[in-house]
């Protein structure tokens, strides 16, 4: 069975990007060391628009990104709190697997 994708469009309040891709990088190792994504997620930043992040993870279930989610809750209200301007977050089905 294909992944199924979480994608996220970060914008960062101005001067916070490293607090941003600290705090990141650490719920990413925590959520990811608990559920077992099926890989790494990954953060890319926009080489004109240094503010803005793309992360993108693959998951087994649904049931696990939504176990993810709650399990992250209360530091993703953190970071969106302190850190952001704006977050948008999107779910996809893998339609044409390569490998």
């Amino acid at each position: 069975m294909a992944p199924i994708w979480t994608h996220g469009v970060w914008t960062v309040k101005p001067g916070r990007e490293d607090d941003f891709v600290r705090a990141w990088q650490e719920m990413a190792d925590t959520g990811s060391g608990e559920l077992q994504p099926v890989a790494p997620p990954r953060l890319l930043r926009d080489r004109e628009r240094s503010g803005v992040f793309v992360s993108l993870a693959p998951w087994p279930s649904d049931e696990t990104i939504d176990r993810f989610r709650d399990a992250m809750g209360a530091r993703f209200d953190a970071i969106e709190a302190e850190l952001l301007e704006s977050f948008e977050a999107s779910t996809f089905d893998e339609v044409a697997p390569r490998g």
